[in-house]
């Protein structure tokens, strides 16, 4: 084998870590950042660099929002249907389902799903602070689990409907679009509509 210079292959390394990204993909982004223009690279670094001290999670829904921003652009847009609440398991999720401009409501992240078998409990999610919103915004009238289809949401889903503060709020699903197993994230346009469409 070709011997690869060390500053090189520690790149190849740690850029093969991320989720997805093969060996070989990981050497020709490598490769693609050696010979690109030196601006963009240090651009690039930097944004690196400031990644993870800039970026915050929402106060509000616990999604993500620059650091000068203590809530994000969707908890501050009044234009927001303030009565429908989406509830979903990550930020990811919440993405998806917005750029498509299907939910017109406001949202709030859990951080996850409760899983025994992996230790994470109601405990570690930010259920707590949903049922806060839900007790102290009155003006919530439904919720709306936008779940993925697999056994840990369904615990998950189950335990916001046995302890919401407030029994008068609708709690719909979305419908059985998405496929069995799938994930919100991967949706496409048109599933991720129907499953709105057609929630119970």
């Amino acid at each position: 084998m070709c011997p690869v210079p060390e500053t090189l292959k520690r790149l190849i390394d740690i850029i093969s870590f991320l989720p997805w990204i093969g060996e070989k993909t990981a050497a020709k982004l490598a490769f693609f950042l050696l010979k690109a223009n030196g601006v963009y690279v240090k651009n690039f670094a930097k944004i690196l660099n400031d990644l993870q001290d800039q970026i915050i999670e929402c106060s509000h829904c616990h999604g993500m929002t620059d650091r000068e921003h203590p809530t994000c652009k969707i908890c501050d847009d009044s234009r927001r249907d303030k009565n429908v609440l989406c509830i979903v398991e990550d930020y990811l999720d919440m993405l998806s389902i917005d750029r498509v401009w299907i939910f017109k409501g406001r949202y709030h992240v859990l951080g996850g799903s409760i899983s025994p078998i992996q230790g994470t409990l109601a405990g570690d999610l930010t259920i707590e602070h949903l049922f806060e919103r839900i007790e102290n915004e009155k003006e919530i009238t439904e919720l709306i689990l936008a779940t993925n289809p697999n056994i840990e949401w369904e615990v998950t889903s189950l335990y916001i409907i046995e302890h919401i503060p407030r029994k008068d709020v609708k709690i719909t699903r979305l419908s059985k679009g998405l496929p069995h197993a799938g994930s919100i994230e991967y949706a496409d346009e048109i599933t991720l509509l129907n499953a709105f469409k057609g929630r119970v």
